[in-house]
């Protein structure tokens, strides 16, 4: 590891050399990649320089604390080995994390589909509130949302939405909010009082461009109609609705929410390309890893990731046995808590994975 390391010092000061040389430093599409990559080592890079100027005072106290002529002195020194020592070995596993492979999606923007599970209507009024819930969470961290496709029921919810959140390291954020969301609570409707369990299912996918994924036009059906969504008059007297059929996959995108059928069409056809992203991702680890399962499941109540219970004030991630007793701040967008603990849950095993203690 200390090998590797050296090396990533040694590529951050070439970072260096190379932004400061006259014969590159005018192609700004090029300083601007050196310039991220060397962003990106900077942090690992200090924290590798912290642990040998640690490793070198720590061999100087320790020389210090075995000489016997200063008693006095030897003490000190043997409290600053315990403290440096403690130091070091935060810092070494610090440095083994930032190591670890990182997910080359985590950067990207993503699109995300909530969509109503078992439950009837009160499946799509969570629906809704966690569509309401992701939002808020996107506000707090000055991330754009926008809605891309919506197949509202009668009663206020989402059969399903889709929409988009945009701001650097989304993906690595809400990637963990994939799978089935269970609710336990008494509906508007409910006049009994009885509580009901309801589910809802979220996939997150990563935002494709055109390179990552590439789409032949002969295997697009595209159909242009007139919208039925907001704009009033003018959506009704122009087609700008559209819908895709991927005839090779089968997979159908519509969009509506845009006035223009350009813009309608490079919103449809970003959810086409991160659709297909992943279904090419998942059966290349399904080929890895036979157990792998899919992000979302069927929307059965027992594939649940989590649990809402509205009675108890109650929120549980099932993945890493943590609860939470303020259902009324995770519902507004307080997500970190959960969101963190799984982060800290995935880099462990990956340590484990790779044979770290």
């Amino acid at each position: 590891m200390i090998e590797q390391l050296a090396k990533l010092e040694d590529r951050f000061e070439e970072l260096g050399r190379l932004m400061a040389d006259p014969a590159v430093v005018m192609d700004y599409e090029r300083v601007a990649e050196l310039s991220r990559e060397r962003a990106g080592l900077n942090e690992l890079v200090l924290a590798y320089r912290r642990y040998r100027d640690v490793e070198s005072e720590l061999t100087g106290a320790q020389e210090m604390a075995e000489d016997d002529a200063d008693a006095e002195m030897a003490e000190l020194a043997r409290s600053e080995v315990m403290s440096l020592t403690a130091e070091q070995e935060d810092i070494f596993r610090r440095l083994r994390l930032m190591l670890l492979p990182t997910d080359p999606n985590d950067q990207k923007n993503v699109i995300m589909e909530v969509r109503a599970g078992t439950g009837g209507d009160e499946a799509g009024l969570f629906g809704a509130d966690l569509y309401r819930m992701y939002e808020r969470y996107a506000e707090g961290r000055k991330w754009k949302t926008e809605i891309l496709s919506t197949n509202r029921t009668g009663v206020g919810g989402f059969k399903q939405i889709v929409f988009q959140v945009r701001g650097r390291g989304a993906y690595s954020r809400l990637k963990y909010e994939s799978g089935v969301h269970r609710v336990q609570r008494v509906p508007e409707t409910e006049s009994q009082g009885r509580i009901h369990t309801s589910t809802a299912t979220v996939a997150v996918l990563p935002e494709m461009d055109e390179v990552e994924v590439n789409i032949k036009p002969a295997d697009l059906d595209i159909e242009v109609y007139t919208s039925s969504g907001p704009g009033g008059q003018h959506m009704q007297k122009n087609s700008t609705a559209i819908r895709i059929t991927h005839k090779p996959s089968g997979l159908v995108v519509t969009c509506e929410n845009e006035r223009s059928l350009t813009q309608n069409k490079l919103r449809a056809m970003a959810v086409l390309r991160a659709r297909l992203y992943e279904i090419e991702s998942t059966q290349q680890a399904a080929e890895q890893d036979e157990e792998r399962r899919s992000q979302v499941g069927s929307g059965e109540r027992s594939e649940k990731i989590r649990t809402y219970n509205f009675p108890q004030n109650r929120v549980t991630d099932h993945r890493i046995g943590m609860t939470i007793h303020r259902l009324d701040d995770v519902i507004k967008g307080d997500l970190d808590e959960f969101i963190d603990e799984m982060a800290t849950s995935e880099q462990a095993e990956r340590l484990q994975a790779i044979g770290a203690d």
